[in-house]
């Protein structure tokens, strides 16, 4: 009996690529003229641009209940889980040193500057200038101010106006919190058994709206690359190049020369038994572009590393919540690049600020697909960018974010294994 083969859609970062490439064919095509029944480019960009609106608007309830959740249902040992912690706070550090090192040193945004202005001419409502405002932003404020921006008034304000530091503190208060009340109630506490059935729940579904809203970002991408290519011409890819090399190197730099050589002069494992072995974690999480997903082949990889099974299941299904150095070194670059593009003059201060909120930022949204997308834009709004400038760039870095992506989920496995090995070795 002969089956009907079950359709299989392609992966995201294909859909991206074809929705560039057609968006950038109508673009060139038809520039601002009207076609199809007098739709124009213009429009395909607004309607695009609402998606990357929904994403902003999703994150931050998503990142409140995932922590939440997180905090309720989690259990660690405490000695491991403390070394765990450690190991992945010393982790991302390192992470955050190499960013900030290559931003500084670099500063590849400058090859930017001047090229933010003219796509805010092209997303609606985009009328002041990037010069305008990296005044008003950079000069306003000292650290000090900077840093009490970001404290809470209100319980509702953080969630207003999209204070992703802020909410993070609620939700790690409130986490905290129904812990110590679960682990008191015993079956008797109906009332906080109900309340965190609610916050599983919750968390759930936004999970799946979620995904629904990633179905539509291929659409997005292709909406406003017609829009952007419609007005400036094919010509506005060109300064992609700069972003693209300079996450990678940071990745490159962290990822190849980091984790190897602490596995190697900590850990005990040589760079062959580490890339070697690893290599089969290493290139599924690129091609799946999840190391949730990853996580059988991390265990299995492990094993032939001769990590103990307790070691390898804490680092790579407990661990692998937290071990996102890969994301958060990424959303750091990303906003200092962007605003040194903007000509934003940004103290160590300001930009710790950034890295902080990169770091909890990440671990907020493990396990969450297209996590580095989803957060881009709270880290963004961290970092002092204006909403709009936020906009108009973000479809633009998702026509590279595919390749950036899959470096990121390879960075993180790797980090997973670096624990894992670490742990090991100090039991």
């Amino acid at each position: 009996m002969q089956t009907t083969p079950r359709w299989t859609p392609l992966p995201l970062y294909m859909q991206v690529l074809i929705a560039v490439a057609c968006g950038a064919l109508l673009g060139t095509i038809f520039g601002q003229e009207p076609y199809w029944g007098g739709l124009r480019n213009e429009q395909l960009g607004k309607l695009g641009l609402y998606v990357v609106t929904l994403l902003k608007t999703l994150a931050i309830p998503l990142i409140f209940f995932a922590i939440v959740d997180a905090l309720i249902r989690a259990s660690l040992p405490m000695r491991q889980g403390g070394k765990l912690l450690l190991i992945c706070l010393v982790n991302v550090s390192v992470a955050m040193v190499i960013g900030l090192a290559i931003m500084n040193t670099w500063q590849p945004g400058l090859a930017w500057v001047g090229h933010v202005d003219e796509l805010l001419h092209y997303v609606p409502g985009a009328t002041p200038s990037a010069g305008q405002l990296a005044t008003v932003q950079a000069g306003s404020q000292n650290p000090f101010e900077y840093l009490a921006a970001y404290i809470p008034r209100t319980i509702m304000a953080p969630f207003s106006s999209n204070n992703i530091i802020g909410v993070v503190l609620l939700a790690l208060v409130l986490g905290i919190m129904l812990r110590r009340l679960l682990s008191h109630a015993g079956h008797e506490g109906v009332a906080i058994h109900t309340l965190a059935w609610a916050v599983e729940r919750i968390y759930g579904w936004l999970v799946q709206t979620l995904g629904w809203i990633i179905l539509a970002v291929p659409l997005a991408v292709f909406g406003v690359v017609a829009q952007v290519v419609g007005k400036s011409g094919i010509g506005v890819f060109s300064v992609l190049w700069i972003f693209l090399a300079a996450m990678l190197a940071g990745l490159a730099v962290h990822g190849l020369l980091y984790y190897p050589l602490v596995a190697w002069l900590v850990g005990k494992k040589s760079p062959t038994v580490y890339l070697g072995q690893g290599a089969d974690a290493i290139m599924t999480a690129m091609s799946c572009n999840s190391s949730l997903a990853t996580v059988p082949v991390t265990l299995r990889c492990l094993d032939r590393m001769q990590v103990s099974p307790q070691s390898a299941r804490l680092a790579a299904c407990i661990g692998t919540n937290l071990n996102n150095d890969g994301v958060t070194l990424y959303e750091a670059m990303a906003a200092l690049f962007l605003a040194q593009a903007l000509g934003f003059d940004l103290p160590m201060a300001n930009q710790l600020l950034i890295v902080g909120a990169s770091i909890i930022a990440g671990a907020g949204v493990a396990g969450i697909p297209e996590a580095g997308l989803i957060v881009l834009p709270l880290v963004l709004s961290a970092a002092g960018l204006p909403a709009h400038v936020i906009v108009a760039a973000i479809p633009l870095i998702m026509t590279v974010d595919w390749i950036i992506a899959r470096a990121r989920s390879g960075v993180n496995v790797m980090s997973d294994m670096l624990v894992a090995i670490l742990l090991d070795r100090g039991r």
